[in-house]
């Protein structure tokens, strides 16, 4: 079984940078990858990142050129770096595990319990 636990939201001026971690226990297949996915009050949860264990990522369309995601193999530890931060960025981040494919559609096997990320203008 496999546990997700996201850490490091929290309030952030327009403009600023957090940093979130997403630590899996549990037994993690090389052929996992592990992403994040968020939801605004009142929206749709949206994909944001997702990295397998051999290190290929994408980014969903809303984040890309200011979020980095990475992952430590041996820590079984992925992160979102989140620079130029939004107010539109204010969401709970939910980190994921499962297939890469499963990310696209937001229907990965593995669920953490979400961290909430608030940007003030």
């Amino acid at each position: 079984q496999v546990q997700l636990v996201e850490s490091g939201g929290g309030l952030v001026q327009a403009g600023g940078s957090l940093r979130l971690s997403c630590a899996a226990s549990g037994s993690i297949s090389s052929m996992n990858a592990m992403g994040w996915y968020r939801q605004a009050p009142g929206k749709q949860r949206e994909p944001v990142a997702v990295i397998t264990s051999g290190g290929y990522a994408t980014y969903g369309d809303s984040v890309k050129g200011r979020f980095t995601i990475s992952r430590d193999n041996a820590k079984n530890t992925a992160y979102l770096q989140m620079s130029s931060l939004e107010p539109e960025d204010t969401a709970v981040y939910y980190c994921n595990a499962g297939a890469l494919g499963s990310w696209y559609t937001g229907g990965m096997k593995y669920w953490g319990q979400g961290t909430q990320v608030t940007v003030s203008s």
